[in-house]
């Protein structure tokens, strides 16, 4: 993997792997694997994949969570996010390391499908680290950072806007909106980054390199962009920075993608 987060032939490299795991994660690691093994193993488990901090050796013990993706071998029901919770939840209190554990779950015919190749097909194959079963990368193409992939990773921000606005207008303690600019923040510097990937010509999920490369070509929103890359690592609780975010930043960046890129394809 070169500088630009690509391999020799000008692809995105995976991102992950489970050599680069921090020692401090090791053992939550080894304790997902079983976990997952012992709860979703047989029927129902096609594969297991971490993605985050973990896999790329940046976690910071305390600060940093576990991520997992399961590709089950059928649409996941109530009983798999039920049985996803417990393993959460037993993980989370297990190690004191971890600062929370999410699991997302879908099917490998989602996984796989034509709609969603240059989205989640994107993110299993260059964002996900394999840690239980065959590897679906297998099963999907090589990526390079066109403007076909910003498009469908993240051509549907205007989407998240009315959601945000009302959850803004529900954040009424200092948890919640920490909670709430996280989030916020994160998906605005994933969003940026993806705005001028092509034209960078290279992968990171890196927040303040992401926000810096933004910067180059937007300059008048760089400080804005530095805001939402702080914010992704520190949460903050002062609503003007929420604000800043959610009623600025957010409605212009969504204008100027659709513009750049146009629209992710409608999903069901």
């Amino acid at each position: 993997m070169d500088a630009r987060g690509l391999n020799h032939d000008g692809t995105i490299a995976r991102e992950g792997a489970l050599d680069r795991v921090p020692p401090a994660f090791a053992d939550a690691v080894d304790a997902a694997h079983a976990h997952l093994a012992g709860t979703f193993g047989g029927a129902r488990l096609h594969s297991a994949y971490l993605y985050g901090s973990v896999p790329r050796g940046t976690a910071v013990p305390g600060a940093s969570d576990l991520d997992l993706l399961l590709a089950l071998h059928h649409e996941p029901t109530g009983a798999d996010r039920a049985d996803a919770e417990a393993v959460e939840a037993a993980l989370d209190s297990a190690f004191p390391q971890l600062d929370g554990v999410g699991t997302l779950l879908f099917s490998t015919s989602t996984l796989l499908s034509d709609l969603e190749r240059h989205d989640l097909g994107f993110f299993v194959s260059c964002l996900c680290t394999p840690l239980l079963g065959a590897d679906l990368a297998e099963r999907l193409p090589r990526y390079g950072p066109t403007a076909l992939l910003a498009r469908e990773t993240n051509g549907d921000l205007a989407l998240a806007l009315p959601r945000w606005r009302a959850r803004t207008a529900e954040a009424t303690t200092d948890a919640a909106r920490r909670t709430l600019g996280r989030a916020v923040a994160r998906r605005l510097v994933r969003t940026g980054f993806t705005l001028v990937m092509p034209r960078w010509g290279g992968w990171t999920s890196d927040l303040d390199e992401s926000a810096e490369l933004f910067g180059r070509h937007y300059p008048g929103r760089a400080a804005q962009m530095r805001l939402a890359a702080a914010t992704g690592r520190t949460p903050s609780a002062d609503p003007a920075v929420l604000g800043v975010l959610v009623d600025d930043l957010a409605p212009w960046l969504a204008a100027e993608y659709t513009a750049v890129h146009g629209e992710k394809a409608p999903r069901p």
